[in-house]
């Protein structure tokens, strides 16, 4: 499977999915323009990769702000991971910041995913 490395941005998030080496990672501000056209090759990716998945996968959200657009995308990759079997998603957020903590304990009401909060 093709890699997908995007470097972040002040607006868009570092995303990293790379299969071979089992990293999954998104992280940093997701305040794209466009977060639908943003995001639509890594839901794309994530249909891919859920067809043939590792047999274990940690997904890491590491992110510092996301604004409502993203939620709503944020939210579709997660109901992705849903289908995939052996995921585990890792929530990382500042030690201060109790939204982050909060949208993390909210998205993982919202599918039936196992998470692990971590803070950094």
């Amino acid at each position: 499977m093709e890699i997908i490395n995007l470097e972040g941005t002040e607006d868009t998030p570092k995303i990293i999915l790379d299969k071979g080496n089992g990293i999954f990672e998104i992280s940093g501000r997701s305040l794209p323009e466009d977060s639908a056209e943003f995001y639509a090759p890594i839901l794309d990716w994530l249909d891919a990769y859920s067809k043939a998945p590792n047999p274990e996968t940690e997904f890491v959200f590491k992110l510092e702000y996301f604004n409502t657009a993203s939620s709503k995308l944020i939210l579709d990759i997660l109901s992705k991971l849903e289908d995939i079997s052996g995921i585990t998603v890792q929530w990382y957020f500042h030690e201060d910041d109790e939204d982050m903590e909060e949208a993390g304990e909210e998205f993982s009401e919202l599918v039936d995913i196992p998470f692990e909060f971590k803070t950094y």
